[in-house]
């Protein structure tokens, strides 16, 4: 059994969090690159040059890359060998998150629904936890901005809507989104399971990289698909108008009860800031 202080876990989220709302990682900053030549709008072009200029502008002064520097969205697996020590996982990725908002000067976006008083350090993360085998435990972090999440929705189809109902509800969304989510976006989709699971499905596709289609053929068909009619919207980046609306679209599936069929979806910016570590 290999011990994990959980100080190592906050010091990982402190650091994880800065890196992720500073720098843009290579494979968006790449995507954005390739998406230029893509773009037939003169505007739309000119609108992503801005934001890599943006991103650099960013990484350069050591300031955020967008003034949503999001909720504390994070994933956590923990090998089945490992035990922590020393106080509560929980809270250990609260303190790391709290430190990450003080030093790196992020903005605090977590508050009471209702009364809308903040809570002052952006806790509690919202924190997702699997047990995974070896013994190793596997950070995830993903800032994720409220301009994006107003447009993610969960719709429990009957199996009678199957693929289609499911296409139309997906191209619904981005619609309804607009220029709202600052496109273009990268959109996460959830088939399957029960209402809470295909939600968790859409958050964890966004996690995948770029480029990167599904080991499912069915499945990679299916994103090139949806991306396709996505980018045939013309809402183009920022809501100018183009044939660049979204960077890709990730879909996972599993299976689900033989009387439904959920369908999540889950937009992410064009800041589509994530970080990783293991330790």
């Amino acid at each position: 059994m290999r011990e994990v202080h959980v100080d190592r876990i906050t010091g990982a989220l402190e650091e994880l969090f800065i890196d992720a709302n500073y720098n843009l990682s290579q494979n968006v900053l790449d995507t954005l690159e390739r998406s230029i030549g893509k773009e037939g709008s003169p505007v739309g072009k000119e609108v992503i040059r801005e934001l890599i200029r943006n991103a650099s502008v960013a990484k350069d002064e050591h300031v955020p890359i967008c003034q949503d520097t999001g909720l504390a969205v994070t994933f956590i697996e923990v090998g089945q060998d490992v035990h922590i020590v020393g106080g509560l996982l929980s809270d250990a990725v609260d303190e790391g998150v709290r430190r990450a908002y003080e030093k790196g000067y992020l903005r605090k976006s977590a508050c009471h629904p209702f009364s809308r008083k903040n809570t002052g350090d952006n806790t509690p993360a919202i924190l997702h936890v699997k047990i995974v085998p070896g013994d190793k435990v596997k950070i995830t972090v993903l800032p994720k901005g409220g301009g994006s999440e107003n447009y993610g929705e969960v719709r429990m189809l009957v199996p009678s809507q199957g693929k289609e109902g499911m296409r139309a509800f997906v191209l619904e969304m981005v619609t309804k989104g607009g220029p709202n989510p600052c496109p273009p976006i990268i959109v996460g989709v959830g088939i399957g399971g029960n209402l809470e699971t295909s939600a968790l499905l859409s958050k964890e596709a966004l996690m995948e990289p770029l480029g990167k289609r599904s080991a499912d053929q069915a499945v990679a068909a299916l994103e090139v698909e949806l991306l396709d009619a996505i980018n045939e919207s013309g809402i183009g980046p920022q809501g100018y108008g183009g044939t660049v609306t979204a960077l890709d679209v990730h879909v996972k599936m599993m299976p689900c009860h033989i009387a439904s069929l959920p369908v999540a979806v889950n937009i992410q910016c064009h800041a589509h800031r994530i970080r990783e570590m293991t330790i």
